[in-house]
């Protein structure tokens, strides 16, 4: 009798590189799986291997490359199934957009150069839940297909576990969600495959059954495959056919059954990872930052000096911070060591970034034209010249503006002052130099900058210098012409924050109030979505101001609870329309989480959500959420006439919070046991370790604006806060450079370069990489002043965009894929 069901048995192991064990236990067990599963193959004639992450497959290459010759000859057959198409299996939440690019860029072209082929299929089967950009990402990868497995049918409704996956921009993916587990036990499978079958819910139904020991690998066992056999055997079984996804995908498809569509990210699995290890997401966020400054500038010097592009160290470089993607790392899942290893791998990669950077804006600041005599009348001699120095400041954003510059520097001599390549007077601070000794200060200034370039400014002296007025402040208050910020000297909390335009008050309460909230959840927090038990709130030990002058005013907030104490440093500047909060927190509390809370005034609230390479407006639910460089809240002001009125809370290193009703709550850190996963009940009678114990620093941003986010500069505004300006003196000398350019600029103001690098393949080509930041189409000119080049570009809502400039200047600026492919 024919049978009216099937399901695809899907033979894998779930490996985890890192999780309750460290990397090089992982390294083993890739071996010891792979090695499996080509015996495997030896065994059973119609076995197929299925298996993601080319970071596994490079172990291999260099550890055993006979074994790995294997592999390719069973790639070549047909029977070992390359899925994913990305480096590891990532957390696919917090890392930023980029990283999602280049997990697809460097592992498709792996799986391409070393084995012959790409993935169709992404997979992503354990993380924590899904950025609702992902579809356009793999779409760009060449990849039509997506395989997951958190949230499950208890965290997310689906109407069913085969769907189309669309993003904002419209880019559609097919999808499976797997209904129960990625891998099997070998006594289990005939339970697992009955509890499949039964959601198949019509005759002549599918659906994909996978099947393999997991997590510490193992993958398909001979009792598994015997059983596979045993049962298609049986009447009142479905039919069991050893299959792949890809070949799952591609029958549903001809089938041409209308699938249920899914905009969006997929969520809600172990809220709690969203904040999880501080430190790693912290570090992460830094090296992706800095490797991506590092190219653009390396570009720079490269056309403009002749500069040396280090394009192997930079891969490397972005492979390290890839791997610490892995979800239980970049979670917050793993043993304490794993965290060692982290460390010491992101670290590499961040030096790597530092020394590119250093030798780019070095190589390029060097062949500027800095004469002797930059103001009309001054002295040459000896004497004079060592009374000026010039300092070049390097933009590596797409857009022009005002950014902070802080450098230390020695002692001012009297009567020195700054000005810019004109000659015009710059207003210049001095504040409390990183150095505890005579001779040193730290100085602070505003600086205007063109578009990814830089700008020449120099100290020196002038008798007749203008006087700058300081920053309207007190020790509890400050303003300028935005607005006005002021404290309660007791508590330290903010108690009004108000836009002069139009009267707008922003909180309904006290502000930034650093709270305390019970967390007895593990590392994960499995089940929880809503953290709001509050335990107690810091309390007020001294408001203050710090620092005062023409620039800018700091006063320092410093509170304690319990054993912790944490500083906040509002700087209130007077030529920026935001503030900037830095941040340090010492923290000795356990089972507990710290959250920033604001309660907002406005009605009608929005809340946007920065997520990876996109934005996504959720509900002011209080569900905590993963949170990229910035959140936003607008809504109409009560009283006012005034239509709507936003405010944006930037951040350069923290990845969640929460918006429930009219309050917004940034969370800070959590301090669950390292790796305790449900049922396990801590012992009282056992010294465990906590997380975020100890020192961290972080900043974040208060940006009022008028209208919504869209048309605010909200995404310029949050990268200035994580693409910050570098600085250095330099000398006088000759040069081929003026003192200010710019290497490239775009006329739309919702379109941002993100990248800027030299193609994988060494053609020395320039990929550039350009994101709708606002959700709305559009046309952009592109000028290429650094390569006398220019172009016009349409996008489309939330596109994102790989253009290749080659490097022969008689061949078009041309459209690729997210792999650099035409």
């Amino acid at each position: 009798m024919e049978k009216d069901k099937t399901l695809y048995m899907i033979g894998n192991a779930h490996l985890d590189p890192v999780w309750l064990w460290q990397w090089q236990e992982g390294y083993q067990e890739v071996k010891a799986t792979f090695r499996s599963a080509l015996d495997r193959m030896k065994e059973y004639d119609d076995f197929l291997f299925t298996s993601s992450s080319a970071a596994y497959y490079e172990w291999v290459e260099e550890n055993e490359p006979a074994m790995f010759e294997e592999i390719r000859e069973r790639v070549k057959e047909g029977r070992w199934i390359i899925v994913g198409g990305w480096w590891i299996q990532p957390d696919c939440n917090a890392p930023g957009g980029e990283s999602y690019v280049r997990q697809g860029l460097y592992g498709q072209r792996y799986f391409r150069e070393k084995l012959g082929v790409t993935a169709h299929t992404g997979y992503n089967v354990d993380s924590f839940g899904h950025n609702g950009m992902l579809p356009q990402i793999l779409k760009k990868q060449g990849m039509d297909n997506y395989v997951f497995m958190r949230p499950g049918r208890h965290e997310k409704g689906l109407e069913s576990e085969t769907f189309q996956w669309t993003s904002g921009d419209g880019s559609q993916v097919t999808a499976f969600r797997i209904p129960f587990e990625y891998c099997t036990w070998p006594k289990e499978l005939k339970e697992h495959v009955l509890r499949c079958a039964g959601e198949i819910k019509e005759p002549g139904g599918c659906i994909m059954c996978f099947y393999g020991v997991g997590n510490h690998g193992g993958g398909p066992t001979k009792q598994n495959i015997e059983s596979i056999r045993e049962l298609d055997q049986e009447a009142d079984m479905p039919h069991l056919i050893l299959s792949t996804p890809d070949e799952y995908f591609r029958d549903v498809k001809k089938q041409g059954k209308t699938l249920p569509s899914v905009s969006g990210d997929l969520f809600h699995h172990s809220s709690g990872c969203y904040s999880a290890h501080s430190e790693v997401k912290r570090l992460n966020r830094l090296a992706e930052n800095r490797l991506i400054m590092a190219e653009k500038f390396s570009v720079a010097a490269r056309h403009w000096t002749g500069g040396k592009y280090p394009l192997e160290k930079y891969t490397e470089g972005w492979k390290k911070v890839l791997f610490n993607q892995f979800h239980d790392i970049m979670a917050g899942t793993s043993i304490e060591p794993a965290y060692d290893d982290a460390r010491e791998s992101y670290g590499a990669a961040l030096d790597t970034a530092a020394r590119g950077l250093n030798a780019a804006v070095q190589s390029i600041s060097w062949h500027i034209d800095i004469p002797m005599e930059m103001e009309a009348g001054a002295s040459t001699e000896a004497g004079a010249a060592m009374d000026r120095k010039p300092i070049v400041v390097f933009n590596p954003n797409s857009f022009p503006g005002k950014f902070e510059v802080e450098m230390e520097s020695p002692g001012l001599k009297e009567n020195q002052i700054l000005v810019d390549e004109e000659g015009t007077e710059i207003t210049l601070q001095q504040v409390q130099s990183l150095a505890s000794c005579n001779g040193r200060t730290r100085l602070v200034f505003i600086a205007e900058l063109p578009a990814m370039g830089y700008r020449t400014y120099q100290l020196v002296i002038r008798e007749n210098s203008r006087t700058f007025p300081a920053v309207e402040s007190t020790n509890t208050s400050a303003e300028n012409r935005w607005f006005r910020i002021a404290f309660d000297e007791k508590t330290g909390y903010i108690t009004s924050l108000y836009k002069k335009n139009d009267g707008t008050e922003y909180f309904a309460g006290p502000a930034a109030v650093p709270t305390v909230i019970e967390d007895k959840s593990d590392t994960w927090s499995h089940g929880v979505r809503i953290f709001d038990k509050v335990k107690g709130v810091f309390s007020g030990v001294s408001v203050k101001r710090v620092e005062n002058g023409p620039v800018k005013c700091v006063i320092r907030v410093t509170s304690t609870y319990g054993n912790s104490r944490m500083f906040q440093d509002f700087s209130i500047y007077k030529e920026l329309d935001y503030i900037r909060v830095k941040t340090t927190v010492d923290w000795h509390e356990k089972w507990s989480m710290l959250k920033l809370r604001f309660p907002m005034q406005l009605n009608y609230l929005r809340a946007s959500w920065e997520i990876p390479y996109g934005v996504a407006c959720r509900e002011p639910n209080g569900e905590e959420y993963p949170m990229q460089n910035f959140l936003d809240v607008e809504g109409a002001n009560p009283g006012l006439t005034t239509a709507i009125n936003g405010l944006s809370f930037l951040n350069d290193g923290k990845a969640s919070g929460s918006v429930a009703g009219k309050e917004v709550s940034l969370t800070v850190l959590r301090s669950p046991i390292y790796a305790n996963h449900e049922p396990y009940v801590p012992d009282e009678n056992l010294e465990y370790v906590y997380m975020d114990q100890g020192v961290q620093t972080f900043t974040y941003g208060l940006y009022p604006h008028d209208g919504s986010w869209e048309d605010s500069r909200t995404v310029r505004r949050s990268r200035e806060f994580n693409e910050k300006p570098t600085a250095l003196f330099e000398t006088f000398h000759k040069g081929e450079l003026t003192q200010k350019a710019s290497f490239l600029e775009l006329s739309a103001d919702n379109v941002l370069l993100t990248v800027m690098k030299e193609a994988e393949d060494g053609s020395q080509d320039v990929i550039l990489r350009l994101v709708e930041t606002a959700g709305r189409s559009c046309e952009t000119g592109l000028k290429l002043p650094g390569l006398g080049r220019q172009t016009t570009l349409s996008f489309t809502p939330f596109e994102i965009k790989t253009v290749r400039v080659p490097a022969a200047g008689n061949l078009e600026i041309q459209e690729n894929n997210l792999l650099e492919d035409i």
